[in-house]
């Protein structure tokens, strides 16, 4: 394993890609859920389809961009005070707790339409959502919460890539998902499988360079028992002159 130091190198080393046209990164957040109950941590990872044009047979973990709507369904829990001062700094373009949450809320959304997982509790009133996917999520009956969400690291999509992110990346224990779906219901066809992983395993599988940064992170994370230490410095990584930089929120 690597030290925390180090993991901008790993970045450093990638073979550039094809260059394209300037595009502004889009806010992105993907989730990270991790099981307990065996003798090693196990992480939700699905395969994307080969025929994406985005990360074609990667192994990834559920997420995608945010959407309008993220930022208007009220979740039941709210961030820790320090994951929303964190998730305010260097935020780009209407700074505002609300776009803040909606990060988290986008997390938690793609969980359901890419892996049928529903984070959060059950639901202590009626929703309703504009939204045919937050819909379908409030239809079960589970109401999102923020609160569990752990703020593990930020990065940045280099420029000339045909599709660019501002990702946020949040880790969550599993005993906080309240429903998941049979395979047969998931909402999208987004992953090809869901499966639970060990760090190695993951590690050894095609995954992004940056899913195996975030990795390395979270392993360290965890091995110092900071998992839910909403001070632990999280790290962004963003492209400057040519090279991956970082910084600590």
């Amino acid at each position: 394993m690597v030290k925390e130091n180090e993991l901008v190198d790993l970045l450093n080393k990638r073979t550039p890609g094809k260059k394209s046209a300037y595009y502004r990164p889009r806010d992105a957040a993907t989730i990270i859920f991790l099981r307990f109950n065996e003798k090693q941590p196990r992480i939700l990872m699905g395969k994307r389809h080969e025929d994406h044009k985005f990360m074609p047979g990667k192994f990834v973990f559920p997420g995608g961009r945010v959407d309008f709507a993220d930022s208007r369904v009220q979740p039941t829990g709210d961030f820790p005070a320090a994951t929303m001062g964190k998730l305010l700094q260097n935020m780009k373009r209407g700074i505002s707790a609300n776009r803040a949450r909606g990060l988290g809320m986008a997390a938690i959304r793609e969980a359901f339409e890419e892996a049928g997982v529903l984070y959060g509790q059950p639901q202590a009133r009626k929703q309703s959502s504009r939204s045919v996917a937050w819909q379908d999520f409030l239809d079960q009956g589970v109401s999102p919460s923020l609160s569990g969400l752990s703020y593990i690291a930020r990065a940045i999509t280099p420029p000339g890539r045909p599709r660019r992110f501002d990702t946020r990346f949040f880790a969550a224990d599993a005993c906080g998902i309240a429903k998941t779906l049979n395979a047969q219901d998931v909402p999208t066809n987004e992953l090809l499988e869901r499966a639970w992983l060990t760090f190695d395993e993951a590690l050894d599988a095609d995954i992004p360079l940056i899913t195996k940064v975030v990795l390395q992170h979270l392993k360290i994370r965890l091995d110092k028992g900071c998992l839910g230490d909403h001070e632990y410095p999280t790290p962004f990584y963003f492209h400057q002159q040519g090279k991956f930089l970082r910084i600590e929120h």
